[in-house]
């Protein structure tokens, strides 16, 4: 019996992520439930009362938040609605936003007055002015670099673009938050509360895009897009796991609170099962259709040409939900 194939494509509306990759899995899985070795900072909160969150340096070359709750955790996603047009969409609600960010200065040289919440996907790192406090660039991160964002199991970069006046941590602007949990209700006063995103920092001045980023962009993907071959470098660099011991990277499930990827890796050379004439990065993206018959949720992004999806239309396969 043959199983008709349907296809059906996202609305555009639709917040676009980006694979974890391997290293970064068992980076991700490997810190987690453990104790820091390397605290650089301890005694922050996580917005409410606890004081279980400091700042990790257990990874080579990078600054992350942890938390000591529950046998080791990382941090949640509240809102910051900092910056320019801080009232504007879903920061109207906003009860705390300020109208200017830590580097406001700095951003000005790029164009803009400022960095905008709803449009730059920025991190709030640091705290000044109360005890305890911290200061990333005091252990050589720079302003305005990069970072990555494991959130809802997907990767995601923005920008170190502010700092908090308190001891609160796990802040980033909405549209990171937005792009990390597009399902969720996210408002400038309703975030994410699960303590499953890791944010990593990059020191070195080699993790500052400067001018090469689209910081005119008008929308929070234009931006991304714009610094995301910076973050893969980054990324990649990180190695895996834990910097003091060996545990081998694997193809194993990766698992948080909201979502599960899973990496297949496809040898050089093989056929994807996708039609004559697509492209190499969509032939990736296929490899795995040609192992099932049963419904399959793959990711599509627009290295497939309009070409490419048409002639899949008229292949007789399983339901395909491109997502």
């Amino acid at each position: 019996m043959q199983v008709l194939s349907t296809l059906i494509l996202c609305s555009a509306g639709l917040a676009l992520a980006y694979e974890v990759p391997t290293n970064l899995q068992e980076i991700y899985k490997s810190h987690k439930a453990v104790k820091c070795d390397n605290l650089l900072a301890k005694g922050f909160s996580d917005g409410g009362k606890g004081t279980d969150m400091g700042y990790c340096g257990d990874i080579d070359g990078a600054i992350f938040l942890h938390s000591t709750s529950k046998g080791g955790a990382y941090a949640d996603m509240d809102v910051d609605c900092d910056g320019a047009n801080n009232s504007e969409g879903g920061c109207s609600n906003d009860p705390s936003g300020l109208g200017v960010t830590a580097f406001q200065d700095e951003v000005k040289h790029f164009g803009i007055k400022d960095l905008d919440a709803n449009i730059h996907p920025y991190v709030v790192l640091g705290n000044e002015e109360h005890k305890p406090s911290f200061m990333p660039d005091k252990h050589g991160m720079e302003h305005l670099s990069v970072m990555a964002i494991v959130c809802g199991g997907q990767l995601h970069y923005g920008i170190w673009g502010d700092t908090n006046g308190g001891t609160s941590t796990g802040e980033a602007s909405i549209s990171l938050a937005k792009l990390c949990f597009p399902e969720e209700d996210i408002t400038g006063d309703s975030g994410h509360s699960e303590k499953d995103v890791l944010y990593i920092g990059f020191t070195g001045k080699s993790a500052v895009p400067g001018s090469k980023a689209d910081w005119k962009a008008k929308d929070s993907k234009t931006f991304e897009k714009s610094i995301k071959s910076l973050g893969d470098k980054l990324v990649a660099g990180l190695g895996s796991a834990r910097s003091k011991s060996s545990i081998k990277a694997s193809g194993s499930s990766f698992t948080t609170s909201v979502r599960t990827t899973t990496t297949t890796s496809t040898k050089s050379g093989a056929s994807s099962g996708a039609p004559a004439g697509t492209s190499k990065a969509c032939r990736n993206r296929l490899g795995p259709l040609r192992h099932s018959l049963i419904s399959l949720r793959v990711c599509i992004d627009r290295a497939c040409e309009e070409g490419a999806l048409a002639r899949l239309l008229a292949m007789d396969r399983s339901a395909m939900l491109f997502c």
